[in-house]
């Protein structure tokens, strides 16, 4: 089976079964028939086959996954440099814009999307009064997010990826905790933090060139 056939099947079944906190709401865009033509189109294109090492985010915002469906890229992105067409308007989000600065260093989508699939430690994303959330930001949700956030990391590795190495966008939070879901139940040999590309474009922008080399030499490990 391709792997995009396995990823595709994730994302439709994804489902957020436990109780959220009062004003936070959860983000699935792949309900919206245009998101799902194009995640169908960007999968299917770049996710033929063969394993993957993982690329583990925090949860998806509004602008970026929560719009597109696909991690990290945003309207502007998917369009070029991916060459998949889409109806959204040519939204800017600060994230994608720091990734496939970073991916075309790597080569572009193909060399990049060949070697790399980008999921999140929370596949859904979250919103408290209109507002991305992070889940390590609400301490319920911290609480309640495990078995979620386990299962799809199993489901995900079962499809052969790579358990030698994981790449953990952001050094911090999201790091310690999937260090902690890992001293548990052992996904990875290794998990290589980075930072996160949000953090580098708000708060290190002078030294953007910098961290485009640090990932580079996480990919080029890989």
């Amino acid at each position: 089976m391709a792997l995009s056939t396995h990823i595709l099947g994730f994302l439709r079944h994804l489902a957020w079964e436990g109780k959220l906190p009062k004003g936070v709401e959860v983000l699935y865009p792949f309900s919206d028939p245009e998101v799902w033509t194009v995640c169908e189109a960007f999968y299917k294109k770049f996710y033929a086959g063969g394993p993957r090492t993982l690329m583990i985010g925090i949860n998806p915002g509004r602008f970026g996954a929560g719009t597109t469906g696909i991690p990290f890229t945003d309207p502007i992105r998917l369009k070029d440099p991916c060459g998949i067409d889409n109806p959204w308007p040519a939204r800017q989000e600060l994230s994608s814009v720091f990734m496939y600065e970073m991916i075309h260093a790597c080569g572009g989508p193909e060399a990049f999307y060949g070697k790399v699939y980008i999921t999140s430690v929370s596949p859904l994303g979250f919103t408290l009064d209109g507002k991305n959330l992070n889940y390590y930001d609400d301490t319920h949700l911290l609480k309640t997010i495990e078995p979620f956030a386990v299962d799809c990391l199993r489901k995900q590795l079962s499809w052969g990826m790579n358990t030698a190495v994981a790449l953990c966008l952001g050094g911090g939070q999201n790091f310690k905790y999937l260090e902690k879901l890992n001293s548990r139940h052992h996904f990875f040999e290794k998990i290589v933090p980075l930072p996160h590309p949000r953090y580098i474009m708000q708060y290190r922008l002078k030294h953007k060139e910098a961290h485009i080399r640090e990932y580079l030499d996480a990919f080029s490990a890989l």
